[in-house]
């Protein structure tokens, strides 16, 4: 497979096909995000695509669960989108399923009817850049949306049958904000009720226009412990039923995971530990 740049797709996709129809992300303006930054936007000729499933298939593939890339496959046209699902059934009879990143504007561009359309050819799971519950952080974050648009959008593509998943990040409302951030993101969570969510805990980097903000004190970031607590705190307040969770810490090498409702007391514990680990200063890897 070519392949221009980072691979990034949510854990749940990790035994899908990775089929590139772009390259980079067609926002690509969040001023957290370092993957793209590099990277000049375009889709990729129909040519590249059909050879890359041609070649799959000559190999023996003919995979259930396709997963388009790059950035935001789904704001690629409705049209284009739906040559490259005939492509992947022409190719791939046994594909049952087509999933791929998604901003909320993405959606608010497709009618109803497209979206009927897309599903109707192979699309179900779409992952969601969310990142958090507070429209001013959204704001400075520089996000595609508001929570208003979020909502609207969110009641859309369900209505067309679309398995909404989302993306977050503890940390990104700063420090002595994470409780706030998770109260307001598991009430959203709770009415709107993705399938999957997946927690990126807010990596900073020299690179991101978000660091210049830290420089110029404009954004003071929270600890590894206070994310810690904001995640409890949001796990502990979503009531949503048969919810996957995955959420992931790189500067503590830690990681929870599991079913809400049903691993909620597992995780908390979990939580809990790695919490007070942070409180006495230990440095144990916590898994």
């Amino acid at each position: 497979m070519k392949y221009e740049g980072q691979i990034c797709r949510g854990p749940m996709e990790r035994s899908s096909f990775m089929l590139p129809v772009a390259v980079g992300c067609a926002y690509n303006r969040c001023i957290f995000c370092t993957l793209f930054k590099h990277l000049s936007y375009r889709e990729l000729p129909m040519k590249q695509i059909e050879e890359e499933l041609a070649r799959v298939r000559e190999a023996g593939g003919n995979p259930k669960t396709v997963f388009l890339g790059d950035g935001n496959a789904f704001g690629l046209s409705a049209d284009r989108l739906l040559e490259i699902l005939d492509k992947i059934h022409q190719y791939f009879p046994g594909c049952e399923s087509i999933h791929m990143d998604a901003t909320v504007t993405d959606v608010g561009r497709k009618t109803d009817r497209e979206l009927c359309r897309l599903y109707e050819e192979g699309v179900r799971h779409l992952y969601l850049g969310i990142e958090s519950g507070l429209d001013d952080v959204l704001l400075f974050m520089k996000k595609d949306h508001t929570l208003e648009q979020a909502y609207r959008e969110i009641s859309r593509m369900k209505e067309a049958g679309l398995i909404y998943d989302a993306h977050i990040m503890t940390g990104v409302a700063g420090k002595g904000r994470g409780i706030e951030n998770a109260e307001h993101t598991a009430a959203f969570f709770n009415r709107t009720r993705p399938r999957r969510v997946i927690n990126f805990s807010m990596f900073l980097h020299e690179s991101a226009p978000l660091f210049r903000e830290i420089q110029n004190g404009t954004f003071c970031p929270a600890d590894e412990k206070e994310n810690l607590m904001e995640e409890r705190r949001l796990l502990e307040m979503i009531e949503t039923d048969a919810l996957t969770y995955d959420g992931f810490h790189d500067f503590i090498e830690f990681r929870v995971r599991g079913e809400l409702p049903k691993d909620k007391e597992k995780m908390l514990r979990k939580l809990d530990e790695r919490i007070e680990a942070e409180t006495e200063g230990k440095v144990a890897i916590v898994s």
